[in-house]
């Protein structure tokens, strides 16, 4: 089955390829690649946050070129999920570590329509070879336009219709929650303001994600906390109101769909691309028992 158009990233920029785009399978393979020589600066260049999950495996797309040459064009990661308690509610598994997330999927804008399920596919058999113990992989698509401040959109929203085409199991949306956007059109999520505030390992990355949003410097009379609120107070943040991501399951084995089965389904949500803020088109519905 075909999309109509596919997300692909270069540079930290969105877009979107045509379904007439053709990607052809005999000069691409995909292949086990490190997480963080290969991964990570692939997925920090290309993708929209710049950011790179704390991943247990990563695959690669990789286009065949002349004389044996071969270039990634691609990066699929699976990631330890934020919280691990996710497991056991959206897998319906026993332990935290039988579950990953699809932390990030980025294709470049010269892959063809469709190269995303050849990607995956694979990607998810090669995590069954080298990591055994993952039996379900978690998916979040997130349907909420973001957009950079005095500029266009940094993120255009989708409903995970590549999830949809892969047959994975619709469990509804993620809890709604507030947000703070910064100017950059990126989250600045409550875990990096923990950390920031107790001196936590990665709150040097918060800070830098501050400061390189347009944050002024903290004050030598501040506290992490005195700053970010001083930063709300004049208008840095942006807060919205996010009615939740909208969650997908890949059981990858007979005993994680059996662990499935008790789960509440419900019917693939669909998108209406013209809306300003959430693509979601249709309420969800849940499914006929």
């Amino acid at each position: 089955m075909k999309t109509d158009r596919s997300q692909r990233w270069r540079e930290r920029r969105e877009m979107f390829v045509p379904g007439d785009a053709e990607f052809d399978p005999s000069v691409h393979s995909v292949d086990a690649i490190d997480c963080w020589a290969l991964a990570k600066p692939f997925v920090e260049q290309h993708h929209y946050s710049g950011s790179f999950p704390a991943s247990r495996f990563s695959a690669g797309l990789f286009r065949n070129g002349p004389g044996g040459t071969s270039s990634l064009v691609g990066v699929c990661t699976f990631a330890q999920p934020s919280n691990n308690r996710s497991v056991a509610k959206t897998a319906n598994l026993a332990h935290h570590t039988h579950a990953v997330d699809l932390g990030r999927l980025v294709l470049l804008d010269d892959v063809g329509c469709n190269g995303e399920t050849f990607l995956v596919s694979r990607a998810l058999r090669l995590l069954r070879q080298h990591k055994p113990e993952v039996v379900s992989v978690i998916s979040y698509a997130d349907p909420i336009k973001r957009r950079v401040l005095g500029s266009g959109f940094i993120h255009g929203g989708h409903i995970g219709r590549i999830y949809q085409i892969m047959d994975a199991l619709y469990l509804g949306r993620a809890s709604a929650r507030t947000l703070d956007i910064m100017p950059n059109g990126l989250v600045f999520s409550p875990r990096a303001l923990s950390k920031l505030r107790a001196g936590e390992t990665g709150s040097e990355y918060a800070l830098r994600q501050l400061l390189s949003a347009g944050a002024d410097e903290m004050r030598a009379d501040e506290d992490a906390e005195a700053w970010v609120q001083r930063l709300r107070a004049r208008g840095f943040f942006t807060r919205i109101r996010h009615p939740g991501t909208h969650k997908y399951l890949f059981p990858l084995t007979r005993s994680a769909k059996i662990a499935a089965v008790p789960l509440v389904k419900y019917d693939y949500p669909q998108a209406d691309l013209t809306q300003p803020y959430d693509v979601t088109a249709l309420e969800i519905m849940r499914h006929a028992a």
